[in-house]
């Protein structure tokens, strides 16, 4: 596979205002294992259009970059040299003050034949994946 691009929706136990944060650079720190970003400007006090951060895991950089936020979602630019390019997008579907539905959605490109296989491999378990966030966000906030 060159391309996949694909849309996964989850519903999140907390209101739009708490939901969402958790989607950012900073907030995922508080669901993601190991995940720690990098920031080469300075660690922000908001995460705006345009903030660029980096993460190394599984032996990998990957640099991230903001590309539109507003008040329903985010859209982030982000690549991973010698292997995939492309967008991640978190947008609010629904939300009350008990819960929020997220589209998650990915659109990657393999830069190179080893990124091709890799995007196989992800494409295969992107829904369990995602169905995962949930889980590791109710597990925090329990």
């Amino acid at each position: 596979m060159r391309r996949f691009r694909d849309t996964a929706t989850i519903e999140i136990p907390l209101p739009a205002s708490r939901a969402l944060p958790l989607f950012t650079a900073r907030g995922e720190r508080a669901w993601v294992p190991g995940w720690k970003p990098r920031f080469p400007a300075g660690e922000p006090d908001d995460e705006d259009e345009g903030t660029v951060w980096v993460t190394e895991a599984h032996g990998r950089t990957t640099y991230w970059v903001v590309a539109t936020r507003d008040a329903r979602g985010v859209a982030y630019a982000r690549v991973t040299p010698e292997l995939f390019a492309g967008i991640v997008e978190v947008r609010q579907r629904r939300a009350d003050a008990r819960s929020t539905q997220l589209e998650i959605t990915y659109d990657l490109t393999a830069l190179t034949d080893a990124g091709a296989a890799e995007l196989d491999s992800f494409a295969a378990g992107y829904h369990e994946e995602i169905r995962g966030w949930r889980a590791a966000i109710e597990a925090t906030i329990a």
